[in-house]
């Protein structure tokens, strides 16, 4: 089990990469991701608590690992400060993630309403676990994004579960998680964009967006979805037209 001396921060990408993903959100950054190498960015698994929000930032990880009672009592109020997932909030700043891999336990409840409220103050954009949380009444009533597997009344460390390592490579929902990675997450799921591919996805999928919107447009005027979905050159002059005119307009 990592000691708490040894834990490190993470590398935060710019804050501006995270906004714009967020604004993105997980269709479009999977779908385009799917384009550029990563078959599957998706964490399978956890659904909003509450839906309705659309969130990206970095990601603070908290391995957990089968319990050993040698190495983890059952009280959780026994030496809070070698509680590991304590360790994993406490350099939480505005804008993070923090992403738990829970090994898909669903009995192991990893935070409860308290944890989650410290997470919030500190400006934190959202939580993700694949497994559970408790006291999701209270949680839901946060200011904060919340992507589980489902509830328990449990702690973590009454069941099967002990915090075991922080800022660690954690597989989260089957997709690997890097310390930092940005994470991105909506009501469609999460999804894991690689730091050194923000960029691109960002200026592709802000590509995307330009001919979907015209898309939509025009299909909501009933046009033929072989021709618009996706744009068809048969279509490239009309779209290039009114691409200039959007641009006349603003």
């Amino acid at each position: 089990m990592q000691s708490p001396s040894d834990i490190r921060d993470i590398n935060r990408p710019p804050r501006a990469q995270c906004d714009a993903l967020a604004i993105i959100g997980t269709a479009t950054a999977s779908s385009e991701l799917s384009l550029m190498g990563i078959r599957d960015a998706q964490i399978h698994g956890p659904r909003p608590l509450r839906t309705g929000r659309s969130v990206a930032g970095p990601a603070l990880t908290l391995q957990m690992m089968p319990k050993r009672e040698d190495l983890y009592g059952s009280n959780e109020y026994d030496n809070p400060e070698r509680q590991l997932h304590r360790h994993v909030l406490y350099p939480a700043q505005a804008g993070d993630m923090v992403v738990v891999d829970a090994r898909g336990d669903m009995a192991s409840g990893i935070f409860g309403e308290m944890m989650l409220t410290y997470l919030a103050g500190r400006g934190g954009a959202g939580v993700v676990v694949d497994g559970c949380i408790r006291d999701s009444a209270k949680a839901a009533e946060l200011d904060l994004g919340i992507w589980v597997k489902g509830v328990t009344p449990n702690y973590h460390a009454q069941t099967n579960l002990i915090p075991f390592a922080v800022n660690v490579p954690v597989a989260c929902g089957g997709a690997l998680v890097m310390p930092g990675d940005i994470i991105v997450a909506d009501d469609d799921g999460v999804v894991v964009v690689p730091v050194a591919m923000a960029d691109a996805l960002i200026e592709q999928a802000s590509k995307h967006a330009d001919w979907e919107e015209f898309a939509r447009f025009r299909l909501s005027q009933g046009a033929d979805l072989r021709k618009y979905y996706p744009l068809t050159a048969e279509v490239e002059d009309e779209y290039q037209a009114w691409r200039a005119a959007q641009s006349a307009r603003s």
